[in-house]
């Protein structure tokens, strides 16, 4: 059974609908009881970085995600803010995040020179494996995400990275330490590939 955590952002519907399409059990809950007794875990998350950790924080989700991830190991795979949350802080506000992956979310800034694409990133693009993963089990070297993003985590430490995804700039679209993951695109609106990554990611 995977909880998709309810804290009032994100696709929450999308993934849902996605994981029961591929047959994985899964129920959406905000209620902090439910969260700390999860055996696995999903926190979407579409919209700003100080609201999501505000409404984590002012749910009591925090105490419990953290109950439940650091303290009994279940697995977490952060999608999009979800993934941003996980780090330390984010350009994009004040608020602490969870602090998990060490590091921070940045907004995207392109060198001099460089072309000056659009942000936020919107669109298809592929991804590099940095490492290996159990998340990465089932994809190949054409796997391609959905994004649509302006702020990218930029961990501290390099071997947290698995993903790589260049716009303008290389950067990390997918991490991973122990037993907490994060993806920064959309694998529930991504076809056959997000397929893959979340029936991987009920395996773990």
């Amino acid at each position: 059974m995977i909880t998709v955590v309810d804290y009032g952002l994100g696709n929450l519907g999308s993934v849902e609908n996605m994981l029961r399409h591929l047959g994985i059990a899964v129920r959406r809950s905000g209620d902090p009881e439910v969260v700390r007794n999860s055996s696995r875990l999903v926190l979407p998350g579409v919209g700003a970085f100080d609201r999501g950790m505000r409404n984590l924080r002012e749910r009591g989700l925090v105490e419990a995600l953290g109950e439940a991830v650091r303290s009994r190991g279940a697995p977490l795979l952060g999608i999009c803010l979800g993934m941003q949350m996980l780090t330390e802080r984010s350009e994009e506000g004040a608020e602490t995040g969870l602090g998990w992956i060490e590091g921070g979310a940045r907004r995207f800034a392109f060198p001099p020179g460089a072309p000056r694409l659009k942000v936020p990133h919107m669109g298809w693009n592929t991804v590099r494996a940095t490492r290996a993963s159990p998340l990465l089990q089932d994809l190949n070297e054409d796997a391609r995400f959905y994004f649509v993003h302006s702020y990218y985590v930029a961990p501290a430490r390099a071997e947290d990275v698995i993903l790589e995804t260049t716009y303008g700039i290389a950067f990390a679209s997918g991490v991973a330490r122990d037993n907490v993951y994060g993806v920064q695109f959309h694998p529930e609106k991504s076809h056959r590939f997000g397929m893959r990554l979340l029936a991987a990611f009920a395996r773990i």
